[in-house]
């Protein structure tokens, strides 16, 4: 399947096409050195300023690119913090079918209508450290977060890749697709993803506290002090 039937397929969910196409950039910065770089090269940039990009953002972008032009800073911007992530952060394809972007069909399994958000992801920076590593990593996602929240939009492209950079350093992955669906939505919507992304990472800390702590009980239980 080509880039262009997965954006005009009405058969594709949404989901699926963003789902798509950030799994096709993922696995060309990993086969394509030269590609990779192109992208990289759009990182913080207008998108007037990006002539390496287009030859592979354009051919995806909804609507033959004739849509607004915050959506289409969506797909270029996604695309190059992708490409800057260290080689080794690209997972390799699990099937033949999504190794290849002529074939890969975003239906053949369901995506549900929302993935991980980036409140999640910080949340998760903060769950998989250790000891004291995990106090100091509290207190820098939760002021990233929140500064990113505050944003107008151009503010949160600006702040964005170095928020992105720390989730990867710490080897945390990000929900491309689903990142770029709240990019595109911004403009009109920032309120209720800020909203989302906050819950996300205050009821996904809420759950881990609680998960230590049951898991504290219960080894006291099981190995009482003598």
């Amino acid at each position: 399947m080509t880039a262009q039937t997965v954006t005009d397929d009405p058969t594709t969910s949404r989901r699926g096409r963003l789902v798509a196409y950030t799994r096709w950039i993922e696995e060309l910065c990993r086969d394509d050195p030269g590609a990779r770089t192109a992208l990289r090269s759009g990182l913080r940039r207008d998108l007037d300023d990006v002539p390496r990009m287009h030859r592979f953002v354009a051919p995806w972008l909804p609507r033959n690119g004739q849509g607004p032009e915050s959506e289409q800073r969506a797909y270029y911007a996604v695309a190059s913090m992708i490409a800057a992530q260290p080689r080794s952060s690209y997972a390799a394809p699990e099937t033949e079918a999504d190794a290849d972007p002529d074939t890969a069909s975003p239906n053949e399994a369901p995506a549900p209508r929302y993935g991980t958000s980036l409140g999640h992801t910080f949340a998760l920076a903060v769950t998989e450290s250790p000891g004291r590593e995990r106090e100091m990593r509290e207190s820098t996602a939760e002021s990233r977060l929140n500064l990113l929240t505050r944003q107008s939009i151009n503010g949160l492209y600006r702040h964005l890749p170095a928020a992105v950079g720390y989730l990867r350093e710490v080897g945390v992955p990000i929900d491309w697709a689903q990142l770029l669906s709240d990019l595109v939505a911004w403009p009109t919507h920032s309120g209720k993803i800020s909203r989302r992304w906050l819950q996300h990472y205050y009821l996904q800390r809420t759950r881990a506290l609680r998960d230590h702590a049951d898991r504290t009980d219960q080894d006291e239980a099981e190995n009482p002090s003598t």
